[in-house]
This record gives structure tokens, sequence and C-alpha cells, in this order.
């Protein structure tokens, strides 16, 4: 066949148009030595000058080794057949073409469709009835039937792959290929069944119809989708924005707020898009969200400065009176003094970092120079306080030796000439002072609670109270082991224990008593 190389490989129509432009110059020659004529009406009547080479189109069934890409050619004038006498001098021999081995039953079933004139001419039959599709002269009538049957069958190819692919194509390749494939089937230079394959392609086009329908709900869904996520960006950013600027992180929350306008920039730039005036209101409130967080801060920032600088002169006065302090030496006023001082410095407030330590370090140089002396004046007294120390640990000695008390007026008799020698012996380190006080107030207290115990027991109420409860117990200790022998005698277990526990309680709290006396 003499047409360009063939193939059953399906392609778009604008895959053929792209391989039409840039296989033209390559096969102009033999398409114009050797093409089939098509709708002969239109068709000047040929002077034969040769014949068309015997290879250049197999027939129906024949299944040549490789294959190259068919183009399906609507039903319009074709080149010329050359005339006998013209020879075409300048038209290099074509190139026998490859094509792809056609299903033998397709093609057979596809040739049933159509016949071939003696002269040539190609018929199809269709519902409307039979047409030409165009003339392949001087060849066998398979042969020039087969080339129609391949055109149809490359139809039929694309048909079969826009089915394939309507479910991962967008909408517009969708539009565009559909157009295209109804164009080339209303009436295509082909044999076959062209009314089958417009119902087929009827069918695609109702499936193509739903895709579009998918994706546009997808894409609904998808809008639906990105605008929740935009309203998230815009109520994160207003709840930036309407922080308690008291407690509020600036750091954190500034970069918290780029972030989420990074977020913004790439749903725009990727995201899928939603209406511009939903779009507009929602980034007017993103915007002034931005615009009341970073107006909070600066004012935060200037109020703090404002505080800062305030702090920092009530510190500077505090510094000055601590400063004139520093000298004296009227040790328990002064530290009140600088007790007092340090409640204000706290309650100040804080300068700037930098300002605050350095005012902290003045503070503290003046108060030291008042504590060191106080404190070098201390450890003279105490140096002075330590024979006294040496005098009450030895009266501790002899007072703790009294212990425990078994004499109550003895021990009083003692202990009252060691707190005159302890009053006489003076004032102890005060690193010493609380121990050695603790120590003779446990001998003091010992003391006292033996004669409060002396006391008690000598009372004469408490004794006629003490002889009374004695001879009532008694008694009644007497008739409970009279009953518990009994119960023993008339072995009534459950009562003898029961005479057991009130004679056991009865015992002890006699036992008490006496101890009173």
């Amino acid at each position: 066949m003499s047409t360009a190389d063939e193939t059953t490989t399906p392609t778009t129509p604008a895959d053929e148009a792209a391989a039409a432009e840039t296989t033209a110059p390559a096969t102009q020659a033999v398409a114009d030595e050797a093409a089939p004529v098509e709708d002969v009406a239109e068709v000047e009547t040929p002077e034969v000058v040769a014949e068309p080479p015997v290879d250049a189109a197999p027939a129906a069934g024949e299944a040549p080794a490789a294959t190259a890409a068919p183009t399906p050619v609507p039903a319009k004038p074709a080149a010329p057949v050359p005339t006998p006498g013209k020879a075409a001098a300048a038209t290099p021999a074509p190139a026998k073409p490859v094509e792809t081995p056609l299903d033998p039953r397709d093609a057979a079933e596809a040739a049933k469709w159509g016949r071939v004139d003696p002269d040539g001419t190609v018929w199809v039959r269709e519902q409307s009835g039979e047409r030409t599709v165009g003339q392949f002269p001087d060849v066998e009538s398979e042969e020039a039937l087969a080339f129609y049957v391949r055109r149809y069958l490359d139809l039929v190819a694309q048909v079969k792959l826009f089915e394939s692919r309507i479910s991962n194509i967008a909408p517009r390749e969708i539009d565009q290929t559909l157009s295209a494939l109804k164009s080339e089937a209303e009436s295509p230079a082909a044999v076959g069944d062209l009314d089958g394959l417009r119902k087929r392609l009827a069918l695609a086009e109702e499936r193509a119809a739903q895709r579009r329908a998918e994706v546009q709900a997808e894409r609904e869904a998808a809008k639906a989708a990105a605008l929740v996520e935009r309203e998230k960006l815009v109520a994160a950013a207003e709840s930036l924005a309407g922080q308690d600027t008291a407690r509020t992180q600036w750091k954190n929350s500034s970069e918290q707020l780029r972030e989420l306008l990074e977020q913004w920039k790439g749903a725009q730039r990727s995201g899928p898009r939603i209406d511009k005036a939903t779009e507009d209101e929602l980034w007017k409130r993103f915007a002034k969200a931005r615009t009341t967080f970073d107006r909070n801060r600066r004012q935060f920032f200037a109020e703090r400065d404002a505080d800062s600088d305030a702090a920092k002169k009530a510190k500077e006065a505090l510094i000055a009176r601590a400063e004139a302090l520093s000298s004296s030496t009227d040790w328990g006023r002064t530290s009140g003094e600088y007790r007092e001082l340090m409640n204000e410095w706290k309650a100040a407030g804080r300068a700037r970092r930098k300002d605050d330590d350095e005012l902290w370090e003045r503070f503290r140089a003046a108060q030291q120079v008042f504590f060191d002396a106080r404190e070098s004046q201390n450890r003279q007294i105490d140096e002075e306080y330590g024979k006294n120390l040496e005098v009450k640990l030895e009266i501790l000695t002899e007072a703790e030796a009294l212990l425990p008390v078994t004499d109550v007026k003895a021990a009083r008799n003692a202990l009252r000439h060691l707190q005159d020698r302890w009053d006489a012996a003076g004032r102890v380190p005060r690193a010493d002072m609380k121990t050695v006080e603790a120590r003779m107030r446990a001998v003091e207290q010992a003391v006292r609670d033996k004669e409060d115990a002396e006391w008690r027991r000598s009372n004469p109420e408490t004794q006629a109270r003490v002889a009374g409860a004695t001879s009532q117990l008694e008694a009644s200790i007497a008739e409970l082991e009279k009953d518990l022998q009994k119960a023993k005698d008339a072995k009534n277990a459950r009562k003898e224990k029961e005479i057991t526990e009130a004679l056991t309680a009865r015992k002890a709290w006699l036992k008490q008593i006496q101890q009173l006396d």
C-alpha cells in the first residue's frame, strides 16, 4: 500500500495531528504515487502511469512482521492517481510499509459491511444506506477492502482507548477527544459496523458525562475542604490575635502566625481554588488578625518599656537609700529598714534585663557593706561571749544530772541555784544560743511536771476519789471472781469468757488508780 506507514496502536487526535505534521515531508512522495483514491465523485479520471506496488496494501487477514502508526483519514479527496505517460521522475520508490497484524476475525467481521466495485471503488453499508468511502484501483478487491477495514479497526481502537481512559483524564481532555472521535466517526472513510461504532461512542459519551459529573463533585468537595482549611487558618490567626497580652508568649505566637501565613500561601499555590469573593473575605479576616496581633505586640512592648523605665527609676531611688544606710551601726533598726527596702525592690517590677542586673548588683553591694560590718561586729561579740558559753555548758551538766527527778523538793532547790548562776553567766554566741537555752528549758520542764504530779497525788480530794474508786473496784472484782467460779462449775464457756474479760478490765483500772496514790 502506498499510503503512509500504519499501525494498530491507537492514538488521540492530537497525537495523530502532531505525527502527521512530523512525517508529512518524508511520506509525501509515496502518498502522491500510490494513495488510493477516495470519494471518486470528486476525483478526475486518472491516466494510469504505473501500477501501485503489490506490497503497498496487504490483503485482509495478512500479518506483516512489524507496525507503524496508522492515521485514519476522513473521506475527502485524496491526491490524484498518476496517469500513464507522466512518470514521476523525481519521486523515489516507496519503501514497503510495516503494519500491525490484524485480528483475522475482527477484519473478517468488519469486511462484511463493505464491498468493492471492479474499478476499485469501495462502499460501506450503513443504516442510512450505502456510500462510497474511497477508491483503490488496480489492486485486488480484498486488498482494497482491507485498507478501509484497517481504518475502521483503527477507529475502534481509538474508541476503546478512550473508554479505558475516561476515568483517568481531565474533563477538558475528555471533551477534546470525544469531539475528535465524533467528528471522525460521522462519515469516516472506513469499512465496518459504523452504526455500532457510533452507538458505542454514544455510550462512551454517557460515561464521559458521568465522569464530568464525578470530577465536578470531587472539585466541589475539594473546594469545600479547602474552604474549611482556610477557615481554620483564619480562626487560628484570630485566636492568636485575641490572646491576653499579659500572658502571650510573643516569640512563639509570632512564629505560629508566620507559619499560618505560609500555609495560606501554600493553599493558594497548590490547593483547590475557592470562589474569589469568599477567599477575599477570608483574607480580609486573616489580614485583620495579623494587623491586630502586630498592634497588640507593639503596644505590649511599648508599655513594657515604659514599665521598665519606671522600675529603673524606682530602683535607682532604692539604691540611693540603701547606700545611705550602708554606714549605719544601728544594727537592729537598719536591718529592719533593709528588709523593707527589699520588699519595695520586689514590688518595683523589672527593668530591662541588662539594666536590672546592673541595678541589682549596686543594691546588693550597698547592703553588703552594712551586713559585712554587722557580721564583723558579731564575730567580735561572739569571741567575747565564748567564755560565757563555757560557763553555761558546765551549769547544764549539773542541771541535767538532776534527771530523772526522784526528790521533787531537793531538785527544785538545786535548780533554783543553777538558774541564778545561769542568768549571771551572761549572753552566749548567737549560733549556740538556741541549743543551750533549749537544754535548760527541758530540765526546768521535767521538774515542773514532777511537781504537778506530786501535788495531784497529795490533794485530799484526789485521795478521797482514789480511795472510793479503789474500794468499788475491789468489791466488783471479788464479785466477778465468785461468778467466774460458778460459770466454771456449770461449764458455761460463754459466760466464763464474758466474766473473764470484765474481770481483766477492772483489775487494770485498779492498778492505774493505785499508781496515783
